[in-house]
């Protein structure tokens, strides 16, 4: 082999080492898994700027869902405290602590795009319908856009009460896995019950993954 020849190759492996270091130092600045990569928790953005009041007033009313729970003074997950996120019915600040203080939470991480997302998202729904005020099944969508968000549970006829955290904050607080959907498990003392990244196809799915470890019945 000529000297040119293995100059060349010796360039070319330095050239690819180098991108391959450069493609895991920006996967590894990820922690709560963005679609595309590259953008951590908090240089993502809650949602995007087309996403403006006048924008989402539309979907809004057409998705038409409950507010976000009242905030309470119980205990809750250390992790989540000083986190806040939009809550898609109204775009109010949620205080996400305060939300889930006191009460048996389920939490749902989904993103509009995801095809197991949207076919859980009914089984939530009806989860909620049998479990009564006993549980607070609340829906956080983890991309920017909103407006899909709210188009989506309208194409479904899912009205849970949901937080728009493109940003992903609660997913990286919780050290929730990078997949969607993914379920966390809030028992009323504060504390995480569950991390179950998987998807549900029927409410008693649900119930039967994540009732015994609140100690509910239903």
């Amino acid at each position: 082999m000529r000297a040119s020849t293995r100059w060349t190759l010796a360039g070319l492996v330095v050239i690819v080492a180098l991108v391959v270091a450069l493609w895991r130092e920006v996967g590894a600045d990820d922690p709560a898994g963005n679609p595309g990569g590259g953008l951590s928790a908090g240089a993502a953005r809650e949602h995007r700027d087309a996403d403006t009041a006048e924008a989402l007033a539309g979907p809004r009313a057409e998705a038409d869902l409950p507010p976000c729970p009242t905030p309470s003074t119980g205990p809750s997950p250390e992790a989540l405290r000083e986190i806040t996120t939009e809550c898609a019915a109204d775009g109010s600040r949620a205080d996400v602590a305060a939300m889930v203080a006191g009460r048996n939470v389920v939490l749902n991480l989904w993103a509009y795009w995801c095809g197991p997302c949207a076919d859980e998202l009914p089984a939530m729904a009806e989860y909620q319908r049998r479990m009564g005020p006993a549980v607070t099944v609340l829906t956080v969508h983890q991309d920017e856009n909103e407006t899909a968000a709210l188009l989506r549970l309208t194409e479904l006829g899912v009205k849970l009460p949901t937080l728009q955290d493109g940003r992903r904050l609660v997913a990286a607080a919780l050290k929730v896995p990078n997949v969607m959907p993914a379920t966390v498990v809030l028992r009323s003392d504060g504390t995480v019950a569950k991390i179950l990244p998987r998807a549900f196809t029927s409410a008693d799915e649900i119930a039967a993954a994540v009732n015994p470890a609140m100690g509910v019945r239903g």
